[in-house]
């Protein structure tokens, strides 16, 4: 369905309206509730009493919420508007800090997870577009640095906003999601202001999938980039789901601050290796990215069998540098080798390869985590993510799937 774009800076006459800046504080925030519990998951368990399984299994719902919102609503705010979708995503982001503030149990936390899931998946797509459509001329380039940092930024300062007033405020298991619900508030408030920039010429219609389907002349490249990419997000889904625990029970360190810092450090990681991708190129960053994804799950392992966090840190910074490498390298590989009316589907599926990364290998490592415990789990999880990247990493350095 065509579409036109609005002015980039349009709006009221007279009236100045907030820009892409403005546009990213709102992604930001809207990430940040995506991974607010996961420094608070030792407090549930207490507090409810429940396995580390159950524990992967509340984070994994949250892949499944933005798993069916990619296979449902690919192209939404293409149709009916951007500024539509961002509110529903706030809306739905407000509804699952609502959860979690009168949770009273199991019930309530799987269902404050697969709203936020459900609100990523909206907002990613929604809220990237907005930032780069409401950069000026000249200013593309900081506004996809705008963008990659507002996601991956904002998925990092979640845990980290959540770790420190979980130990240093009152009302550890309520106070990080009001907080995180008055930024909501404002950041719907923002985006009431913001201009839309696309609009649609004729009804909406119903929600369309993209359709998932990979063509023959993509299975190539598509396989071992969405295989780089499963390795990588089964990286952070490790660390948003379980590194706290690992803090705390192997390493045996308290401060659920600290837990959150570890968490963040790892999407510090993965932000600054999908801003350097386009300086080191597509072709080499894959193959790069595999190989430190391999060393950081190294070190990960190395903290766990020496009981050392420093060696959890640096594992979380060289692993999400890995990580944030060859996920950008293998999108724009996918991107540009799809033909142009397959892409959306193409790329969506190569996010669903992606999404599914960061929830089944945990759900795999709780299960583990019964019988072997929560450090053997660990161990085993790097070895075979770290087979798994060091495979696809030689075979891209050998069939590169891309020419820069």
């Amino acid at each position: 369905m065509e579409r036109v774009h609005s002015p980039r800076q349009g709006g009221e006459r007279g009236t100045r309206r907030p820009g892409y800046l403005a546009a990213a504080a709102v992604f930001t925030v809207g990430m940040a509730g995506m991974t607010l519990p996961t420094p608070l998951y030792g407090l549930y368990r207490a507090q409810i009493g429940f396995s580390e399984l159950i524990v992967t299994v509340v984070f994994a719902v949250y892949a499944v919420g933005v798993i069916g919102v990619l296979l449902a609503l690919g192209d939404f705010s293409d149709r009916v508007g951007r500024r539509p979708v961002l509110l529903a995503a706030m809306a739905l982001s407000a509804a699952s800090a609502l959860c979690f503030v009168l949770e009273g149990g199991l019930p309530l936390l799987f269902l404050g997870r697969l709203l936020s899931g459900l609100a990523a998946g909206l907002l990613s797509g929604a809220a990237t577009a907005t930032v780069l459509e409401l950069a000026p001329e000249g200013r593309q380039s900081r506004a996809g640095f705008a963008a990659t940092a507002a996601n991956m930024g904002g998925l990092g300062c979640g845990p980290l906003l959540a770790g420190l007033l979980a130990q240093y405020a009152p009302w550890p298991l309520r106070l990080p999601y009001l907080v995180h619900l008055a930024l909501v508030l404002v950041s719907a408030a923002v985006i009431r202001r913001l201009p839309e920039t696309a609009r649609r010429t004729g009804p909406a219609g119903p929600p369309r999938p993209p359709g998932l389907k990979v063509p023959p002349q993509v299975r190539g490249v598509f396989t071992a980039t969405s295989l780089a990419a499963f390795a990588g997000f089964a990286l952070l889904g490790l660390f948003t789901a379980v590194a706290p625990s690992f803090v705390a029970q192997t390493l045996e360190v308290a401060n659920l601050a600290v837990s959150g810092a570890v968490v963040f450090s790892v999407f510090l990681g993965s932000t600054a290796g999908q801003l350097l991708t386009g300086r080191l190129g597509t072709r080499r960053s894959l193959p790069v990215g595999c190989l430190l994804l391999v060393v950081g799950l190294a070190l990960v392992a190395g903290s766990l069998a020496l009981r050392t966090l420093d060696l959890l840190v640096a594992g979380a910074l060289c692993g999400g540098f890995g990580q944030g490498l060859g996920f950008r390298a293998g999108l724009t590989a996918v991107g540009r080798a799809a033909p142009a009316d397959h892409r959306a589907g193409t790329i969506s599926s190569f996010f669903v390869v992606a999404y599914t990364g960061i929830s089944l290998p945990v759900v795999g490592v709780g299960a583990m985590a019964v019988w072997l415990g929560l450090r053997d789990a660990g161990l085993v999880f790097a070895v075979c993510v770290a087979a798994l990247a060091a495979c696809v990493g030689l075979y891209v350095l050998r069939r590169p799937p891309i020419a820069d």
